[in-house]
């Protein structure tokens, strides 16, 4: 809880009026979405008839995709609705979506890794704290306390990563909200893009395999220049934009300095903090030599026992549902037109760049 506000509920509220939510606005999208979070029978029976063996992300863009039946801005739009008004029934879906989304991962969760059984929603808990619940977790205050920081951090940062640049652009053909997010979750399923923490992790355990579990300031910095010199990223290291120490690692940082400081995970993670970023550095090729927050999210989730890596990204698509269907709706509230990328013939990247080496020829 962040000022008795569910973190998620007045993170979505700030991301769609630009104000801070009071606690009584923050804990009305709460009970709106708890009204609201049902899953119809057909999505269980959708994922139930799939083989279990089905990726934990396929499962989520097929689950959302049998949503799909129910937009109300797709049944709007047909019927002829005012493009000023687009923004309503587009509204409605994404509080619809984002509200039985934790419910259909959980069910992911649930039929994928344990024994089938499905948990229903706690009528008491934030959204967040269901979601805990719902996944089998719900004993534990800290690892509740955690789903609101991870869906809060993971929501979006900037609308140049994959899925949340595709969810704007398949929303930019006024495709409803559950068509969008699923290509939006197709997107983020790339080993590019939403597999970066599962990569920190092997990189970790090679790590504590080699040098063991609290290895010296030395080793670790032999350890980072070895796998530079093997031609290999550091990983969890540098990001595309940032140029500091990224702040929703900062955040994932103090909840573990506060929830799980001895944990041998969160130390080796501390270690690395105090030596990747003066080796980076010292090559003088990195632009930004800071964590990311990749660098420390994987190692949370393992704490608290959710060790099935393959739905790390499902986590991490259940929170970017939050800004890009905010994102969304903004979008259809501001009638932004149709997204047209600009097309290029190889002449016209002649003329512009000159003709390319003889050896790129070759």
């Amino acid at each position: 809880m962040a000022g008795g506000q569910p973190i998620p509920e007045g993170l979505f509220w700030l991301l769609l009026t630009g104000e801070m939510p009071t606690a009584a606005q923050a804990a009305a999208v709460s009970a709106d979405w708890r009204s609201r979070a049902e899953l119809p029978q057909h999505v269980v029976a959708t994922l139930a008839a799939l083989p279990k063996d089905t990726h934990p992300m396929t499962q989520l863009i097929i689950a959302i995709s049998a949503l799909q039946p129910a937009s109300k801005f797709a049944a709007a739009y047909q019927a002829g609705l005012h493009k000023s008004k687009y923004w309503e029934p587009f509204y409605e879906d994404t509080m619809d979506l984002i509200a039985k989304l934790p419910g259909v991962a959980a069910a992911i969760y649930r039929r994928t890794f344990k024994d089938g059984s499905l948990i229903s929603p706690n009528p008491s808990l934030d959204w967040a704290a269901n979601f805990a619940h719902q996944l089998g977790y719900g004993g534990d205050k800290g690892f509740a306390e955690l789903m609101r920081l991870y869906t809060t951090i993971h929501s979006d940062h900037e609308g140049g990563n994959v899925s949340a640049h595709t969810t704007h652009l398949v929303g930019s053909a006024l495709s409803d909200p559950y068509l969008s997010l699923a290509a939006g979750m197709a997107g983020l399923a790339g080993p590019l893009h939403g597999l970066a923490n599962q990569e920190v992790l092997k990189w970790l355990s090679e790590a504590s395999g080699k040098l063991g579990e609290s290895p010296s300031r030395e080793a670790l910095r032999d350890y980072v220049w070895a796998t530079l010199k093997s031609g290999r990223v550091v990983p969890g290291y540098g990001h595309a934009v940032l140029r500091k120490t990224d702040p929703r690692y900062s955040c994932q940082r103090a909840f573990a300095q506060q929830h799980l400081p001895n944990d041998p995970g969160f130390k080796l993670v501390s270690a690395l903090y105090e030596v990747v970023p003066e080796v980076l550095a010292s090559t003088g090729k990195i632009k930004n030599p800071w964590p990311n927050v990749d660098a420390h999210s994987g190692v949370l989730l393992q704490h608290y026992g959710l060790r099935e890596e393959n739905f790390y990204t499902v986590l991490f698509g259940v929170s970017r549902a939050l800004g890009v269907l905010a994102q969304g709706v903004i979008s259809r509230g501001l009638g932004l037109p149709i997204e047209r990328p600009k097309s290029l013939t190889s002449g016209e990247l002649i003329r512009m760049f000159g003709e390319p080496p003889a050896e790129a020829k070759a």
